[in-house]
């Protein structure tokens, strides 16, 4: 039964998806709805607001109302939180199964840009690759000529949210002290448009990076360093 308690309140016109809350939100009340921060369940939040001084955007707020009662048990259950926003870092070694497989070269996750954190130890002296979903899919050289030694995101211009997009990318731009940008696309014309978000947001955070461009054909069939 709902009782009259604090909970936390997120104004969504505010909330740039950026996924700091997520991270600070240890009961996992908080996960990322549609590109927005989102109370998904509110029986874990605990209403002491520890996701407060998190928000770059000011978005998250206590307020007094009817809300679920605060099961504590259930939220510090193993298995509360979003699970693909869980940040974790990689070494590079070879498949316990089989010796013998090809490691992956990423190293980093989340990897997705809905997903990803504005501020991560692993953007430290990054050289960061931002990547076309279609890329890794239909670039068999991907993880040898484009991922290695690389932290990445991926983001697709045409089917997400790219206003919200720039404004994450602004922050993680601003934020953290990349080294470099990369940012790979496939041939199709709708896929320019993730040069376009990078661009724009290089440009609204005032940094200025080494910014490399790489064009990749709709039949895998290599990449184009683009030089405009």
């Amino acid at each position: 039964m709902p009782i009259m308690r604090k909970i936390v309140k997120i104004d969504p016109e505010k909330c740039n998806g950026c996924g700091q809350c997520v991270h600070a939100c240890h009961e996992g009340a908080i996960q990322l709805v549609n590109g927005k921060a989102k109370i998904v369940k509110e029986s874990y939040c605990d209403g002491l607001g520890a996701c407060l001084g998190e928000c770059p955007q000011g978005a998250i707020t206590l307020e007094e109302r009817e809300a679920e009662v605060y099961d504590a048990a259930a939220a510090e259950a193993p298995h509360s939180g979003c699970p693909g926003a869980r940040m974790m870092t990689f070494r590079k070694k070879p498949s316990a199964a089989n010796a013998a497989a090809t490691p992956s070269e990423l190293r980093q996750w989340p990897v997705q840009l809905q997903l990803v954190p504005v501020r991560a130890p692993y953007w430290a002296e990054a050289d960061l690759l931002i990547a076309a979903d279609c890329v890794a899919v239909a670039y068999g050289d991907f993880q040898r000529r484009l991922l290695r030694d690389r932290r990445v995101i991926i983001a697709c211009p045409k089917l997400d949210n790219t206003e919200t997009y720039v404004d994450k990318l602004t922050n993680i731009f601003m934020i953290n002290n990349i080294r470099s940008v990369t940012v790979a696309f496939m041939e199709v014309p709708c896929c320019s448009a993730l040069v376009r978000m990078v661009r724009t947001a290089l440009a609204q955070s005032g940094k200025t990076l080494p910014l490399q461009l790489i064009r990749i054909g709709v039949a895998g069939d290599g990449e184009t360093l683009v030089t405009e």
